[in-house]
């Protein structure tokens, strides 16, 4: 992604930021294990969304990896959150090789999202909705999981394969502020959908172990500080 205007910020900034995202970080991640043990139960759930997912990660291991197709979902993540943010975008490319968008406006998470929103998965479940809101297709709800195992798998291990390269986007924002936002951001995603998706706790629930966590860790830290 190329930054229009150029780039700015300073390191120290970065490190403030880094520093207070930590917390969250820690909190979300910790709330994400009673969102994982309730959704046991769902097992309907986790047989096809694992199936999808492990026949993808057959895919990915076995045959050629469609960059191409995961440049195009990369560069267009960051159109739509340009588009979020009420950028402009000016020029778009995309190909195997890479990719490059030009925007109006940009800020890191334009830059790191297509590290933490998973396109394809997204896309997928409008699809699914448009198609059982016109077919009345709920009955084939273990495809749809299936599928969504599958695409959220082609985001993790994708992301995970492109960021052992040299990537612009990290660059620019450097790994200090990077690794903490893309952590932070794959775990909220999972804290909203598990929920929706499995019907065990509510997304409320959910958040509030996060916000209750992340208090907890911030009090543990405060009297390891403290006199």
């Amino acid at each position: 992604m190329n930054r229009n205007p150029g780039r700015t910020g300073h390191r120290i900034w970065r490190w403030l930021l880094a520093l207070a995202l930590l917390p969250w970080c820690v909190g979300a991640t910790w709330a994400l294990v009673p969102v994982l043990r309730a959704s046991e139960a769902a097992a309907g759930f986790w047989v096809a969304f694992l199936g999808g997912a492990a026949c993808w990660v057959a895919i990915f291991l076995l045959l050629p990896k469609p960059l191409w197709l995961y440049v195009i979902g990369h560069e267009l993540t960051h159109v739509i959150w340009t588009w979020l943010f009420g950028g402009r975008v000016k020029s778009f490319r995309a190909s195997s090789r890479g990719g490059q968008v030009v925007v109006t406006r940009t800020n890191t998470l334009i830059v790191l999202a297509p590290y933490f929103f998973p396109l394809y998965a997204v896309l997928w479940s409008a699809g699914w909705g448009l198609a059982v809101w016109l077919l009345d297709g709920r009955d084939l709800t273990p495809w749809f999981h299936f599928g969504l195992g599958l695409t959220y798998a082609f985001h993790v291990t994708l992301s995970g394969y492109i960021l052992r390269l040299r990537q612009p986007d990290i660059e620019a924002e450097g790994w200090v502020v990077s690794v903490p936002v893309i952590w932070l951001g794959n775990v909220w995603i999972l804290l909203v959908t598990l929920p929706l998706l499995t019907g065990r706790v509510t997304v409320g629930t959910a958040l509030g172990w996060m916000l209750e966590r992340t208090g907890r860790f911030l009090g543990w830290l405060g009297s390891g500080l403290g006199p």
